[in-house]
Order: structure tokens, then sequence, then C-alpha cells
């Protein structure tokens, strides 16, 4: 099962990976544009303009475009992350010619009117009213916010209800054209396919409304280290909830740091599962939370390392304190043998578990394209999960578990003050 790739003269890239053994396919238009490329007055066009493509093109109503799919049994969607935009489908492998004309209509064809733009902003603004109302999910956004600050990358992909409000079908429109350019696209397709035939559908269908009569190179986007701007220790929004939500986050490695796999292992050890340091100390020996939980966050020139946790408000001084003595003690003591190699094996796990269907796939081989402008070889990735050892889980920890954290909290509290006292000890 190879990866294949082809790069058109308009700097257009098409991966593909060959999967004989299944009987479907999935195709993903990846688009090298996000949240962090909006200014203040255009913040949430990204995700605004994801929803809007499903409109309406000068070819197909928004009934066309989703009944094409559905009504051969396949799915259809699309996200937008803070460097990406991608809008795929799954379907049977013969109606992949389907499957990629439809999208790629979307891709060049969209006519994004006054009407679908009004009619569409209040769905987003209803998106935002439903992030809103879930803790869980909020202080992910305010962490960012807290830690990034005023800045592209610290603003939230659903942009606000002001910039949404206020953004104007001329906005949406231009970013469209601005920002939807061969040399930003990636066409990953995954499944019961060939190569060759692949390129040659994606290129008529894209061919399309003149769009790949131009001549460039693929865009990647260059790792220029992200300065924060200043912000405070402690980000709270008040909230009458019977939970406190709380993201603990440090600073991380970056996207194209290699240390990256390290970390990796060191986030699924510290709270990677019900075995992992923090879920055990946090729930299984106290009590204090349902959900606890970490991740290693990477983007093109920075990246977070950060802990989730759920508790009732009067316990959660005590749970970040148990946060912090945690990661002392690993700064100072290292894991142990059997934490490392539990977390090797479920990083390696998650991994290979992942890859059981041509969408998860495809997933993997337009991601990597179109944030590292290459597919890195998945036996090579598990290999580099397998070398890393106890010397590398400790330089990592002493690097970066001892910097300066950000802590995030959504729920009942007054002030950050005694949370703030926390923090500086």
């Amino acid at each position: 099962m190879s990866v294949k790739r082809s790069v058109h003269s308009s700097g257009l890239r098409i991966v593909t990976e060959e999967v004989p053994s299944v009987r479907s396919a999935a195709i993903g238009i990846w688009v090298n544009v996000g949240s962090r490329d909006e200014a203040p007055a255009t913040a949430g066009a990204s995700h605004f303009l994801e929803h809007l493509l499903f409109k309406g093109t000068t070819r197909r109503t928004a009934l066309q475009i989703s009944a094409a799919v559905e009504s051969v049994g396949g799915e259809m969607n699309a996200f937008t992350s803070k460097e990406y935009t991608c809008f795929w489908a799954r379907v049977i492998d013969t109606d992949l010619p389907m499957a990629i004309d439809v999208v790629s209509d979307l891709i060049t064809s969209s006519v994004v009117t006054v009407q679908d733009v009004d009619a569409e902003r209040k769905v987003v603004l209803e998106e935002i009213a439903m992030r809103d109302d879930d803790p869980s999910d909020l202080v992910h956004d305010l962490f960012s916010d807290t830690y990034y600050g005023d800045t592209a990358i610290g603003r939230p992909i659903l942009g606000t209800v002001k910039s949404i409000s206020d953004m104007s079908r001329a906005t949406v429109f231009n970013y469209y054209k601005k920002k939807y350019l061969p040399q930003d696209l990636v066409v990953a397709v995954s499944g019961n396919i060939k190569h060759k035939r692949v390129v040659a559908m994606v290129e008529d269908a894209l061919s399309r409304d003149n769009f790949l009569q131009q001549s460039a190179t693929p865009a990647i986007r260059p790792s220029t280290p992200i300065k924060n701007s200043k912000q405070q220790s402690v980000g709270l929004l008040h909230k009458k909830s019977e939970q406190a939500h709380m993201f603990y986050g440090l600073e991380g490695v970056a996207r194209a740091d290699q240390r990256r796999f390290a970390m990796g292992v060191l986030s699924a050890a510290l709270g990677g599962g019900m075995s992992s340091r923090l879920f055990q100390e946090i729930r299984e020996k106290r009590g204090l939370a349902y959900s606890v939980y970490s991740y290693a966050q990477q983007f093109a020139g920075s990246g977070t390392l950060g802990f989730y946790a759920g508790c009732n408000p009067a316990k959660a001084l005590e749970v970040v304190s148990i946060m912090r003595d945690v990661l002392a003690d690993v700064v100072a003591h290292g894991l142990t043998h059997e934490e490392i190699e539990r977390a090797k094996g479920a990083v390696r796990g998650s991994l290979v578990l992942s890859q059981e269907d041509t969408g998860s796939r495809m997933s993997r081989i337009g991601k990597n394209e179109i944030v590292y402008g290459q597919v890195m070889d998945f036996d090579d990735i598990l290999k580099e999960i397998s070398r890393v050892s106890a010397a590398d889980i400790s330089e990592i920890a002493s690097e970066f578990l001892v910097k300066t954290p950000t802590l995030a909290l959504v729920g009942p509290f007054k002030s950050e003050s005694k949370f703030e006292k926390v923090l500086a000890k």
C-alpha cells in the first residue's frame, strides 16, 4: 500500500494511497487556509466560507450537492482548523468519479450569494452559541486566547458574534477567491483506486472555470516562530455551572520539531488514558474528576502541551495543585520504564487502529502533504515512536514541563487570584 504523489503545473498536489482490499474510496480537498490567516475584521471567515461553499455552485443547488453523495449511501462534510480547511466525501469506489466532481465543484465554482450569506450567518451564530453553552469545549478557546493573546492563532476558529454579524458577502467572496488557489490545494484520495486514473479525474474536475490555468509552485506554510502577546497567567470565564472546567497548558514543540514524537509519548504517559499518571492521581486515587486527559498540539512555528480536567468547583485548586505536583515529579524523577513502554504502545496502537478505514487514511496523507509538503511513510512514523527513549522523555520533560504555565478556567469563580497564587508557587 504505497502513497503516490503528483504535482500539477498550477501548484496543485494530488496524493493517493491504494487500498485494493476495500470497496470504498475517500476524497478530501485540503486548503492551506485557516483561522490564523484572518485579520480581526475577518475573524471566522475560513469557517464561515466552509459552510457557504455547500450552499450552491454554478452547476448545483445545495440540495443537489448533498443528494448526489447521499443517494449512493456516501457521506460528505468539511471542517476548519487554525491552519487548514478540508472538504471530504467517502463513497463506494465505483462512485468516486461523482464524488471528485462534486467536491471539486465546491472549490472552483461556488456562487456565495447574498441570500446564502445572510441565511448561513444565522447558522454560524447558532454554532457559536452552542460552543458557549458547552464549557468543556469553550475552555479550549479560552486557553488559546489566554496563551497566545490577541493574535491570529489565539482567536477562535468560529470567529466572534461581532465579526460574523458584520461580515459582508463581498468580504467572504473575496476571501474565497484570494485564498482558494491551486497552489494552496492538496487533493488526497484513498481506497480501491489507481493513481493515474485519480489524477486524470481530479485535473479534469478542477479545470472547470479555468481554475488550473496558471503556473505556480505548491505553497507550504513557513515555520516562523510565533510571538505571543503578553497575557495573564490565568484566563477566567465566569459561568454558573455544576462543574469547573480547566485547561492547564505549557509551551510545547512546533510541528517541524523532530521531538514531536517524544512529546506525543510524554503526553500519552501523562494523560493519554486510564493508565496515565494524571488519570490515576486525579480520578482513580482521589475521585476528583470524571474526565482527565492531555494532548500535545503542534502548529507551524509553535506548539502547546495541555491537560484538561472537569471537577467540582470546590476541588479545582486541589486538582491544579495535583497537576503541578505530577509534572514536577516527572521532571525530578522521570517516568518509569513501564510507563514509557505503555505510552509508546498506546501511541503506536492508536495510530495503527486509526488507519482501518479509507477516510482516516485519506486524512493522514492529506494532512501530511498540506503541512509538511510530503507524506511520511507510516512504518517510519512507527519506528520514530519506537525509538523514543527514557533519555528523550527526560530531556523534553526537563525543558518543557518547567515552562511558565497558562491556566484557563470556566466555572462559578469570581476571581483568578487564588489560582494565580497556586501557579506562582
